[in-house]
C-alpha cells in the first residue's frame, strides 16, 4: 500500500515538473536588440550653425525735447505712422517766452543807447573839426559808440537764441517712420534730452547678435545667411551680414555683428525673436567625401570598421564592414572607402554587436 502511494506521488511530481519546464520553454522568446542608426550622406564640408537675435529697424530714433517744461500736447500713439516734419508734441514754453521777451527789451534798450552814442559822436566830430573839442574827447566818443554797437549786436544774437529756445519746445518728426513706444503723458514735466518716445525709421530690418570667437573669423561682411522668425513658422528669409565688430564685447564675451534681411515682408516686425543660420564651408574637406559620426567607427585587430544595417528579407541585420578613414572633422570621420551614400550604419553599442545579428532600428 505504501509503495503504491509512493509511486503515485512520484508520478504526480514528475508530471508537474514536466509541465513547468514546458511552460518555461513556451515563455522564452528571442529579444531583438534596438539600435540607433544614421544614414550615410555626402556632407560636402558644410557646417550649419544657428544663433539667436532680435529684429529691429535699421534706424531707431529716441525722440526728446531740447528744453524743459510741461507737456501741453502730445500727438504720438503706438504704431502711428508719421511723416518728416510732423508736429508730435509741444511744451508750455513759459520760461522760454519770458526769456525771449526780456531779450527783446534788452535789444531795444541797446539799440537806443547805440543811436544816442552815434548822435554824440557826430556832434563831437563837428566840434573837433571846428577846434572846439579836444582829440581825447573825440576818441572817447568813438569808443562809446563802438561799445554801444557791440552791445546792440550781442542783444540781437540773444534774441535769436531765445527765439530758438521757444522752438525747442516743439517736437517734430525727424524722419518718416512708425512710433514704437511712448514714454510720457500730457501735463508731465520733462527735461532736455529726456526720451518721450521712440521712432522706428527706415524700411530695412536688422538683426543684432553676438558670435563666439571660435567662428567669428569665418564670418565676413556681405556673407549670405538665412533668417527664421518664431512668429513666422516654417519660413526662412534671405539676409546678408552688413557689420562685423573687430573687437570683443566685454559684457557678453561675444563679437557683435549685424545682419540685414534682404526679403521685404510686412509680417516681419521690430522686436521679433529671430534665428540666423550660417553655413560654414570647410575647404580642407573633399566636396564628395562621406563623413560619419565618430561613434559609428570601431577598431579591431584588422583596422577600422562600421556596422552596416541590411534591411532585406523583411528584417534588419547588422553586417560588419571594413572602412578606410581620413581626417577627423568636427562632424566626424571622413570615409575614404567602404561606404556608399544612402546606407544605414549603427551609431551606438558597437562593442556588443555581432556580425549578422538581427536588430530593431531605434
Amino acid at each position: 500500500m505504501i509503495n503504491k502511494r509512493l509511486y503515485t506521488s512520484s508520478l504526480l511530481l514528475t508530471t508537474l515538473l514536466l509541465f513547468n519546464c514546458g511552460e518555461k520553454e513556451v515563455q522564452e522568446e528571442e529579444v531583438i536588440r534596438p539600435v540607433k542608426y544614421a544614414e550615410v550622406t555626402y556632407l560636402g564640408g558644410e557646417e550649419t550653425r544657428a544663433f539667436s537675435g532680435t529684429a529691429q529697424t535699421e534706424k531707431i530714433v529716441n525722440l526728446s525735447f531740447r528744453s524743459s517744461g510741461i507737456v501741453t500736447k502730445l500727438d504720438m500713439k503706438l504704431g502711428q505712422k508719421v511723416r518728416q516734419g510732423q508736429l508730435l508734441g509741444t511744451l508750455d514754453n513759459v520760461s522760454a517766452r519770458l526769456n525771449y521777451e526780456s531779450a527783446i527789451e534788452s535789444k531795444n534798450s541797446t539799440e537806443s543807447q547805440m543811436n544816442t552814442a552815434k548822435l554824440a559822436l557826430n556832434r563831437m566830430r563837428t566840434l573837433y573839426e571846428k577846434g572846439s573839442a579836444s582829440l581825447s574827447d573825440y576818441e572817447s566818443a568813438k569808443n562809446s559808440y563802438r561799445t554801444a554797437v557791440a552791445s546792440f549786436e550781442s542783444s540781437k544774437r540773444s534774441v535769436a537764441i531765445q527765439q530758438d529756445q521757444i522752438q525747442f519746445g516743439y517736437l517734430y518728426a525727424p524722419e518718416d517712420g512708425v512710433i514704437a513706444s511712448v514714454a510720457t503723458e500730457v501735463d508731465e514735466n520733462v527735461s532736455p534730452g529726456q526720451v518721450v518716445g521712440v521712432l522706428n525709421a527706415g524700411t530695412a530690418i536688422e538683426i543684432a547678435l553676438g558670435l563666439p570667437e571660435s567662428i567669428i573669423n569665418a564670418v565676413k561682411k556681405d556673407m549670405n545667411v538665412k533668417v527664421a522668425f518664431t512668429a513666422i513658422p516654417e519660413e526662412q528669409f534671405n539676409a546678408v551680414v552688413t557689420e562685423v565688430a573687430p573687437a570683443l564685447d566685454s559684457n557678453t564675451s561675444t563679437y557683435p555683428i549685424t545682419v540685414t534681411v534682404s526679403d521685404s515682408d510686412e509680417r516681419i516686425k521690430s522686436g521679433m525673436a529671430a534665428s540666423v543660420v550660417f553655413e560654414f564651408v570647410d575647404e580642407d574637406i573633399d566636396k564628395e567625401s562621406i563623413i560619419v559620426p565618430a561613434v559609428a567607427v570601431g577598431e579591431d585587430g584588422e583596422g577600422q570598421f562600421v556596422f552596416v544595417i541590411d534591411e532585406s528579407n523583411g528584417k534588419s541585420t547588422v553586417k560588419k564592414q571594413k572602412v578606410t578613414i581620413g581626417n577627423l572633422t568636427p562632424q566626424g570621420f571622413e570615409i575614404k572607402s567602404g561606404l556608399n551614400a544612402g546606407q544605414k550604419i549603427a551609431t551606438a553599442g558597437l562593442q556588443t554587436l555581432l556580425d549578422g545579428q538581427e536588430v530593431k532600428l531605434n
